[in-house]
């Protein structure tokens, strides 16, 4: 009995390791993708297929698909509206970014998909994102339709149960700058400021 516990254990320890190492080889590939595709003139060698079809409603209850982002450079960001931090400040930052591209920026849009479409009705995002720039649309759809959608941009996302009994999600923080053609050219670099964010991508518009 004892020995097929340990046998158990230490199987379930190495699929969970398996699991473990999967994941960061994937976040791993997206991140030399996202190096490699700013390097300039240089087309990507072995850099994994990041973006793809996908099916949503956006929040004003209108389905939308990839095809209407298509012709013109944009942004794609995972997140929630019950996120504490991560969110609020990231979708602040691409906002201060679109504000500092200017003219330049007119026709640049922002994909907000949501990783909780439990929670996150149509609704729910337009209350949300009214305090952004109003070129960032909020993405929802049923459970199927967002894990697809994940998958098809090698993002991440997990519910993780809270002590009083509600949840919070981890997910990919990547911004993915996408062209007009909806190919992944590489993650926006937010630690810097949004002036020089706005020089580095107006040269992908």
């Amino acid at each position: 009995m004892i020995r097929r516990g340990h046998s158990a254990i230490a199987a379930a320890t190495a699929a969970a390791r398996s699991a473990s190492l999967a994941f960061c080889l994937g976040l791993i590939g997206l991140t030399g993708a996202a190096v490699f595709a700013f390097l300039p003139d240089k087309a990507p060698v072995g850099v994994p297929s990041v973006g793809g079809p996908f099916t949503l409603v956006n929040q004003d209850g209108r389905t939308v698909t990839e095809r209407d982002f298509a012709g013109a450079t944009h942004l794609v960001f995972f997140g929630f509206t019950h996120c504490p931090d991560v969110c609020p400040t990231t979708l602040q930052q691409i906002s201060d970014v679109l504000a500092a591209l200017g003219p330049k920026g007119k026709a640049m849009r922002v994909a907000f998909v949501t990783v909780d479409p439990e929670r996150d009705d149509p609704a729910s995002l337009k209350a949300y994102l009214s305090s952004f720039d109003p070129r960032i649309t909020g993405l929802t759809g049923t459970p199927e339709q967002v894990t697809a959608t994940e998958k098809a941009y090698r993002a991440y996302a997990r519910k993780v149960p809270a002590k009083d009994g509600d949840y919070t999600m981890e997910h990919t923080a990547l911004v993915y700058v996408m062209d007009a053609q909806n190919r992944f050219l590489g993650a926006l670099d937010l630690t810097r400021p949004a002036d020089e964010v706005a020089a580095q991508l107006a040269k992908k518009i």
